[in-house]
């Protein structure tokens, strides 16, 4: 956004004058064609295939939450990138897993962690991690004329909640509707395999490590049965995104440290390639 006016070196009127601490009203107020919203919606579905990026998966654990994401990007039947940034961090707290069309989503995770800074710059204080999850959701039903042309957004929101002193997953559909899930979730279109997974592997005092492995564990099991999730690649060294949140605030794990799971993972499907099998009861 440009602030200098006619060389003077002045910001414009706009810039000093109070307001909502919403990063996304001001621009909505002082340049509305920059918000994603406000963009022209094509006038029939698109027919060109722009890359999606899939799958992401997230689950809580006792003191945090897991959120990890495969690196595969898809352009109809091709690979169009094999190391693809799907989790992002949206602040200190809190992070973001994008499925969908992958430029829409970036851009959209850019304004929303540029919009959680401008509220905190403004007010002083750090928003509940409820209010960021709504502030999400504004921001995917603003996309909601993108999405039924065939350019959908669907991410998931995670953090740890300071008030109640716990992890928290949120998970969206394409008209902004949001649902609080409990222990563990999936999106994209290994989405289904993974959950499946999930389902059979997740328990309620996983440490930090164990929910790991659990995702880990859900995203070799997606990329088993769906084309367009990409499992580990050890030999081009591309690995999950594996970012834990916890009271002391998020964390990404390094390549080393998810290669060390990842292996650990390759290793026991060589002799079960199934997977881990869950007990009956």
């Amino acid at each position: 956004m440009e602030a200098n006016t006619r060389g003077t070196g002045r910001l414009p009127a706009a810039f000093l004058t109070p307001g909502s601490s919403s990063f996304t009203e001001f621009l909505d107020a002082y340049q509305p064609e920059l918000l994603p919203s406000r963009r022209d919606v094509p006038a029939r579905p698109v027919t060109v295939e722009a890359p999606h990026g899939t799958t992401i998966v997230a689950v809580t654990f006792p003191g945090g939450v897991v959120m990890a994401g495969d690196r595969r990007a898809t352009m109809g039947n091709l690979i169009a990138q094999r190391d693809m940034e799907k989790v992002f961090p949206a602040d200190e707290y809190s992070c973001v897993g994008i499925a969908g069309t992958a430029g829409i989503a970036v851009e959209m995770v850019r304004l929303f962690q540029v919009e959680l800074e401008h509220y905190e710059k403004i007010e002083g204080a750090t928003m509940s991690l409820e209010g960021k999850a709504n502030r999400l959701s504004q921001m995917i039903r603003g996309n909601l004329g993108m999405a039924m042309q065939g350019l959908a957004v669907v991410p998931i929101y995670a953090g740890y909640d300071l008030d109640e002193g716990t992890g928290r997953i949120y998970s969206y559909d394409i008209t902004g509707g949001r649902s609080d899930e409990h222990g563990f979730t999936s999106v994209g279109s290994g989405s289904v395999f993974a959950r499946g997974a999930l389902k059979k592997l997740y328990r309620d005092d996983l440490s930090a490590d164990d929910a790991v492995t659990v995702c880990v564990q859900a995203l070799y099991d997606a990329a088993d049965d769906d084309s367009a999730t990409g499992g580990p690649d050890l030999s081009r060294k591309i690995y999950p995104i594996v970012t834990v949140v916890t009271d002391e605030g998020l964390s990404r794990w390094s390549d080393e440290q998810v290669r060390t799971v990842v292996e650990a993972i390759v290793d026991g499907r060589r002799v079960r390639p199934n997977g881990p099998n869950a007990p009956l009861n």
